[in-house]
């Protein structure tokens, strides 16, 4: 068990006079818990424990990470950031002298109500078992039920008195299901990796995760066998809330990321199709297009009281009714690039240093009904679900593909069409945007895998979305 009030006793003795200081303290334990085909396969998890200190020495910082939490360990590691800051302090593209040094107090936690650990093991892998057998069937050649429980406290201490604590617990289910005939083979997924949340086992209930859904899939993974291929030619598409977490992640999150802007992750990630003159002006999509940064929603899975740098977080629009109002970037990459930013300096964990990342990012629900979408559509593709996804280093052009699809023929949802993709370029598809759907339509996503920085950060990405309505998108199938 970590003594927080040592571990702040030794970091505070290292701090020099006028010198400003941080410490990220990061505790954490997981569970996995997985079934696949009624086979359980070995409950994996445990825990982890370590810090970063950044110091701040004129011009430059320095940051260094230990799991020693002994006063040597936490004396070296001090020692060392300071180090690193002396030396960039002359030659560090950033001036920190001239950024703000925050002091935030506060605490943080996830709302829970039903504790992962007030149900015993062994019930809940009884619980994934049902869940397995309800996915058996006709033609099911492979199922998976699993769940990942992650409980997180972050400490963020400062040298001059803050601190703010947040305490995680993260719920991450999944279901997913493979039939096959021959070489017809058809996959459905409770939205594939896009179900997590905040919060205890109640999650379960929220997001679906029930045997009326692992039956769902079995029966929909069946009809699709039969299904033809989706058509191919330029047509509407109405794309479900699933399937919208991806459209909103890679084609608006990643492309607004200040960092890539400025070329930070260009060997690694790529860059962005996004200039920043383009911040203030930029037409990113139809007037019916509202994207804000939200870590203030109660059990989206990007959630907290401030980023890893100190920032308060709220919420802000990123575009408005089309247009580009700000960018992903914390007060680091608000100072490079001298455009408007939001609270999102995160870190995957004390080993790693925080970048500029999306956390929830949510696209404001509209007035349409689904019913509405679906009878002003002549031709189109109802799709749901993702399966693939491909996009280019600029994050502009895109081709994705959903699990399942249903054809729309004047205004009515008709027969199912297997392997649905489309394909498209950022700034024309966000601007063919026609209708969105209402807060019935709306739901709340979340994506546990968002890959980035160099060494590799997996981040948890809150999303929240309406169905919507897109024109004049090129569809074409799969075999």
């Amino acid at each position: 068990m970590l003594d927080i009030g040592k571990v702040k006793e030794s970091f505070f003795k290292c701090v020099k006079s006028g010198e400003f200081a941080t410490i990220r303290i990061v505790s954490s334990y997981s569970q996995n818990i997985s079934v696949r085909s009624d086979v359980l396969s070995p409950v994996a998890g445990g825990d982890d424990s370590g810090y970063m200190i950044t110091v701040y020495i004129g011009d430059g910082s320095g940051y260094a990470a230990s799991c020693d939490f002994s006063d040597n360990g936490i004396g070296k590691a001090y020692e060392s950031a300071r180090i690193w800051a002396e030396f960039n302090s002359s030659k560090s593209v950033v001036p920190f002298s001239k950024i703000e040094k925050l002091n935030p107090n506060g605490k943080y936690s996830s709302p829970v109500e039903k504790p992962w650990d007030k149900t015993e093991l062994a019930e809940k892998i009884e619980y994934l078992k049902l869940l397995n057998l309800k996915m058996n069937g006709k033609n099911i050649v492979d199922r998976s039920a699993a769940v990942t429980f992650i409980r997180k406290n972050v400490w963020y201490v400062t040298s001059v008195g803050g601190e703010a604590l947040h305490e995680f617990d993260y719920m991450i289910p999944f279901l997913s299901l493979t039939a096959a005939v021959g070489t017809n083979i058809q996959r459905r997924s409770r939205d594939s990796f896009a179900i997590a949340m905040q919060g205890g086992l109640e999650v379960f209930e929220k997001t679906g995760f029930n045997e009326e859904n692992a039956i769902r899939l079995a029966v929909e993974a069946n009809e699709l066998l039969d299904a033809p291929n989706c058509p191919e030619g330029t047509m509407d598409i109405v794309l479900d809330p699933g399937q919208m977490v991806l459209q909103i992640h890679e084609s608006i999150g990643h492309p607004l990321e200040i960092d890539r802007i400025l070329g930070d992750e260009r060997n690694y990630a790529g860059t962005s199709f996004v200039t920043l003159d383009m911040i203030g002006t930029f037409q990113y999509g139809s007037e019916l297009l509202n994207i804000t940064f939200d870590p203030t929603v109660e059990g989206e899975f990007a959630t907290y009281l401030i980023d890893d740098d100190g920032n308060k977080a709220d919420k802000k629009y990123l575009i408005e009714k089309g247009v580009l109002k700000r960018a992903l970037g914390s007060n680091i990459s608000q100072s490079r690039s001298n455009v408007p930013g939001v609270a999102n300096s995160r870190a995957s964990s004390w080993n790693r240093p925080p970048v500029d990342r999306m956390a929830n990012l949510n696209m404001e629900p509209g007035t349409s009904s689904f019913d509405e979408m679906i009878a002003s559509v002549e031709k189109g593709v109802f799709m749901k679900t993702n399966l693939s996804w491909s996009i280019d280093d600029s994050r502009n052009k895109f081709q994705f593909g959903c699990e399942w699809g249903r054809m729309i023929e004047n205004g009515k949802l008709t027969h199912l069409v297997k392997n649905p993709n489309y394909r498209g370029i950022s700034r024309y598809f966000w601007n063919n945007l026609k209708m969105v759907g209402n807060r019935d339509t709306f739901e709340m996503k979340g994506v546990p895998n968002c890959g980035k920085a160099e060494p590799n950060q997996a981040i948890f990405v809150g999303h929240a979305s309406p169905a919507c309505l897109f024109g004049g998108v090129e569809v074409f199938g799969g075999e």
